[in-house]
């Protein structure tokens, strides 16, 4: 996960789209927002990127976590589904958006407004010497969707995630596209809503 954390700054950033919605107190969606990460200004780039990378910088195996869509296989399962095709569209597909963000509030708890924000990147990764220095070429192309979930302060602020996730999970320098990393504040509590969300079980 150090691989793409540290290339999470304004200048390294394999990052080149952000969406999301707001949420009201009672689950409905209070506005969204879809833009190229590089038309950002400087200042929104940096505190989007301190979002972002707050979830694959977590404590592996405490805070971030692998998951599996049991039962489900990519031809069948329709998140897996959803998230394949939001993630191929590069977040330009507003109604695949729209549809997950109705999942979400189905399965999120009332009460607060809170928001999500969906980040897609393009990640070539070098290949490696035999000195594990990294060389020019690229050894494979990693295409990923990172989601942040947290509270809305005002002006829609949004706060540090309380939950969220990485996918395809990043594992050995490569994408493992069975798995989904997911990122919880407060390991075992903070998740559990989106785990229902996503159709996953515990490991």
């Amino acid at each position: 996960m150090l691989e793409l954390t540290r290339r999470m700054t304004p200048a390294r950033t394999s990052i080149d789209r952000i969406a999301g919605c707001y949420f009201d107190e009672e689950g409905y969606v209070d506005g969204t927002f879809n833009t190229g990460f590089l038309k950002l200004k400087a200042s929104e780039k940096e505190k989007n990127l301190r979002i972002a990378k707050t979830i694959p910088y977590a404590d592996t195996n405490r805070q971030l976590i692998e998951l599996d869509f049991p039962g489900e296989t990519r031809e069948s399962g329709d998140m897996m589904r959803l998230l394949d095709a939001i993630m191929e569209s590069g977040l330009k597909n507003d109604a695949m958006l729209d549809t997950f963000y109705e999942v979400v509030a189905d399965h999120y708890p009332k009460g607060r407004p809170f928001a999500l924000v969906l980040f897609h990147g393009v990640y070539d990764i070098p290949r490696m010497g035999s000195d594990k220095a990294e060389q020019w070429e690229s050894e494979e192309v990693y295409e990923y969707l990172i989601c942040s979930i947290g509270s809305v302060l005002d002006d829609y602020e949004i706060d540090e995630p309380e939950c969220g996730f990485l996918y395809p999970s990043f594992y050995d320098r490569s994408a493992d596209i069975f798995h989904i990393a997911l990122y919880e504040k407060e390991p075992g509590v903070s998740g559990e809503a989106l785990i229902r969300t996503l159709g996953c079980e515990r490991l």
